[in-house]
């Protein structure tokens, strides 16, 4: 793997998630869901409608409830049981675990989704450890949310663009291999700068499969 000067990939892939809050913003608050249904499933012994002589109570809809984050406010929908027994650490953890969240999010998004991660971060968001099925459910949604992340489309019009890559070390498939991490900089007609990140396979790398709209 290269060796640059200054941050790390995953530092500078933080910086640029965090410049871009409305992406952000939706993968932290389709994640911190997850956690929620995960958490409400563990309490019950058993998903919704599932049938099982283990199940220790029932759903009962849901309630709002906003997280103040740095990417904003997030509206999530915490599941309440009818007991009245489920409750959550998740909203006063929050604030003390956001920064390994952010730096969590931005090392799989350069190195892809990994199980081990995940359990580390639900852990110190939670206060408790999760089951397989559950880290395998958050998992899937956070891969579903970081994909989207970087395959939304760019709207703005962009007469300059700047690449750069580098290589990290990632997994695919159980095999770890290097890749390109492109680092694209727009530039817009006033002068102002935007970044984004993508991990792109070098085979590829001259075609990212994102387009702007100036194009």
């Amino acid at each position: 793997m290269t060796k640059t000067e200054g941050k790390s990939t995953s530092a500078a892939v933080k910086d640029i998630l965090l410049s871009n809050p409305e992406g952000l913003h939706e993968v932290i608050r389709a994640v911190m869901q997850e956690v929620l249904e995960a958490e409400m499933e563990e309490a019950l012994g058993a998903s919704k409608g599932e049938r099982t002589p283990e199940r220790l109570g029932y759903r009962s809809g849901y309630y709002g409830r906003t997280l103040v984050t740095r990417v904003g406010k997030l509206e999530l929908r915490v599941p309440q049981d009818r007991a009245g027994h489920f409750s959550t650490e998740l909203f006063e953890r929050y604030q003390r675990s956001e920064r390994a969240l952010v730096a969590t999010l931005a090392e799989m998004y350069v190195q892809g989704v990994s199980t081990r991660k995940v359990k580390a971060i639900t852990e110190e968001l939670c206060g408790h450890a999760f089951s397989a099925s559950s880290i395998s459910a958050i998992n899937k949604r956070l891969d579903e949310s970081l994909k989207a992340f970087a395959e939304r489309p760019l709207q703005e019009p962009f007469p300059y663009l700047i690449l750069d890559a580098r290589y990290e070390k990632v997994r695919e498939a159980g095999i770890v291999m290097s890749q390109a991490v492109l680092i694209a900089i727009g530039i817009d007609w006033d002068g102002r700068g935007r970044s984004w990140p993508w991990r792109w396979p070098i085979a590829r790398a001259a075609r990212p499969g994102r387009t702007s709209s100036s194009a």
